[in-house]
């Protein structure tokens, strides 16, 4: 669990950055330009756009989160999303890391 906090944290700090893309249309746009790491899809988001944006991930080679709901990501950058990504290579690769250790407990 401390593991998750310290997930949820680093996505505030990403926000903080200005290293984070959000909201449908963008998201899309970014992914496709490859200026997208990292992926977090909230668990209970709708099924058509769990599909769309896992399908662009695995095209586009981008790894995927989808272990916290639309209120804890919301609550994570202060602002009500369902998809976060993360556009800073090295903010993506310590979140690898750190969702890597999580699967571990």
């Amino acid at each position: 669990m401390a593991n998750d906090q310290a997930i949820l944290n680093f996505i505030g700090i990403a926000r903080r950055a200005s290293k984070i893309v959000s909201g449908q249309e963008k998201l899309l746009s970014e992914i496709r330009s490859g200026r997208i790491h990292f992926l977090f899809i909230a668990s209970d988001s709708g099924q058509a756009t769990q599909k769309k944006f896992t399908d662009k991930s695995n095209y586009y080679h981008i790894p995927i989160n989808n272990g916290y709901t639309k209120e804890v990501l919301s609550n994570a950058i202060g602002i009500k999303r369902t998809i976060i990504g993360i556009s800073d290579q090295g903010m993506a690769k310590k979140l690898i890391e750190l969702t890597d250790n999580n699967k571990g407990e």
